[in-house]
């Protein structure tokens, strides 16, 4: 037993990398995130005993943080901090899109599932819709009552659409290449590689201390930043570290599915899957109002507000060279201000609609 694990660990490793190689022959966008993220989920579903070590996750997190940290120089935090209000517009638009895709669930599904209690049905249908982190939300659902496999599933089958679907829209639709706010640290050095990683492992470590949400990811993005603002160039990240670095995140994600996965509750997988496409849609309507009033382009704003993950759209941004501090920054941003109101939020609505039953 005890060597069963790191065999299946290794074997699902092995299958990634076969499948980041046939994306990259068949030059599809972000390879080495959406060839294993595919070939993973699908084998997981089909049944094949995959899995994900955490470590390995929380070390491509760690490389991905602080790659994105390098992008902020001072000139790049200037523009950032000049469209604070977009930011504001975005969170609440987020808050807005999370809630009433969590009252359409609850409409559609209070009905089918009367053996779920009404409480834990509304905490369920909630935290599925909220826009955030798929871990935090389960938290916070577990705290309320609800259904966390229910709440889990679908955060996690809209996360592996969006990272799946919007990349190809975008190559599909040509918007690459068009970053103008390169990162401005792109030579290695071996001295300067080892410094960073030192200053962003202690990041990281803070922040697990701490208790704070991703610490492996928002810890070294945060410590790069500092050093980056701070004109502190030490060295720039490998690209096959890069790579390995999205290759491990997408098998995190792929190997969350199972053939239980599908069993479980397929109409709610459905109606997910159909509220994420809605949200996709309607996020790329507002990105595209918001770049007409920010003069920033569209391709860039679209990753920004939609509903996928911080990494996995700051690394699409990144890969696509589409504006990624300013992407980064509305994602984290967004992120903890839904961790700060999400919890404060539904306890409102809640004692809202009793007040009104009564």
């Amino acid at each position: 037993m005890s060597l069963r694990f790191p065999i299946r660990v290794l074997a699902t490793l092995l299958l990634a990398l076969v499948a980041a190689g046939a994306c990259v022959a068949l030059h599809t966008p972000l390879p080495w995130m959406i060839g294993p993220l595919l070939a993973v989920s699908i084998a997981s579903i089909l049944g094949v005993p995959t899995a994900s070590h955490t470590p390995l996750r929380n070390a491509g997190q760690w490389v991905i943080g602080v790659a994105l940290g390098l992008y902020f120089t001072p000139q790049v935090v200037s523009l950032v901090a000049g469209v604070w209000w977009a930011i504001a517009l975005a969170i609440v638009w987020a808050l807005a899109m999370g809630w009433v895709f969590g009252l359409w669930l609850h409409r559609l599904h209070v009905k089918r599932m009367p053996h779920v209690p009404v409480h834990s049905m509304r905490a369920t249908t909630y935290f599925s819709g909220a826009i955030g982190g798929a871990s935090e939300m389960t938290l916070l659902a577990e705290r309320a009552g609800a259904r966390t496999d229910l709440v889990a599933a679908a955060h996690s089958l809209r996360v592996v659409l969006v990272t799946i679907l919007v990349p190809f829209g975008m190559q599909w639709s040509g918007m690459h290449g068009l970053e103008i706010n390169a990162s401005s640290t792109r030579v290695v050095h071996a001295g300067g590689l080892a410094l960073l990683a030192m200053a962003t492992g202690l990041g990281g470590l803070a922040m697990g201390a701490a208790g704070r949400t991703n610490p492996w990811f928002m810890g070294p993005l945060l410590v790069a930043m500092g050093l980056t603002v701070a004109g502190q160039q030490l060295s720039g990240i490998p690209t096959w570290l890069s790579n390995a670095a999205q290759l491990v995140i997408a098998v995190s994600l792929g190997a969350r599915f199972s053939r239980e996965f599908l069993h479980t509750a397929p109409r709610w997988l459905a109606t997910v899957a159909i509220g994420t496409l809605g949200l996709i849609a309607l996020c790329g309507a507002f990105a595209w109002g918001l770049s007409r009033v920010t003069g920033l382009h569209p391709a860039t704003m679209i990753l920004g507000t939609s509903p996928g993950g911080i990494a996995e759209m700051s690394i699409t941004a990144k890969v696509l060279q589409l504006g990624v501090p300013v992407v980064t920054a509305f994602q984290v941003c967004r992120l903890v201000a839904v961790l700060l109101i999400v919890g404060p939020m539904y306890g409102w609505l809640v004692r809202r609609e009793r007040r009104r039953a009564q």
